[in-house]
Order: structure tokens, then sequence, then C-alpha cells
């Protein structure tokens, strides 16, 4: 059998020694769940950044070969439809 104040010695000893939070250090949960891009994630972004400034580099060229070769072909004649050579 247990006495009163023994009851309540043990019920402010088990209170105690649970944390209290306080609302001062408290974050919004957005801060806990921040995803925090990993070193492979950021590997791969830069490699696709790589391949699409290539790719665009790439059409470029093609743009200004594609020009050349229709101005060539309008400057020796051979943009002609069939009628035109008669």
């Amino acid at each position: 059998m247990t006495t009163p104040e023994y009851d309540w010695w043990w019920g402010k000893r088990v209170n105690e020694n649970v944390p209290m939070s306080s609302q001062e250090n408290t974050r919004p949960i957005e801060e806990h769940l921040q995803v925090i891009p990993s070193e492979l994630e950021i590997l791969e972004a830069e490699k696709m950044r790589k391949r699409k400034n290539k790719a665009e580099e790439d059409l470029g060229s093609l743009k200004i070969y594609y020009k050349k070769l229709r101005l060539s072909i309008r400057t020796i004649g051979l943009g002609k439809i069939s009628e035109q050579w008669r």
C-alpha cells in the first residue's frame, strides 16, 4: 500500500522527466519536410542541361546549314518545277 505523499512524489517525478515543448523553439512543418537533392540528382540534372545545350547548338547549326543549302539550290536553279525547266 502506498501513501498519498508517495503517489504525489511519484507522479511529480514521472511528469518532470517528460520534456515539455515550448512554442518559441518550434519550426514550421515545411522546414522539416524540405527535400534536399542528392548528389546523384544534381549530377543528373547537370548532364541533362549539358545535353539540352548541345541539342540546341546542333539545331542552330542545322538551321544555318539548311538555309545555306536552300540558297544554293535557288542559286543554281535546282528548285525549279518541271514546267519551268521547259
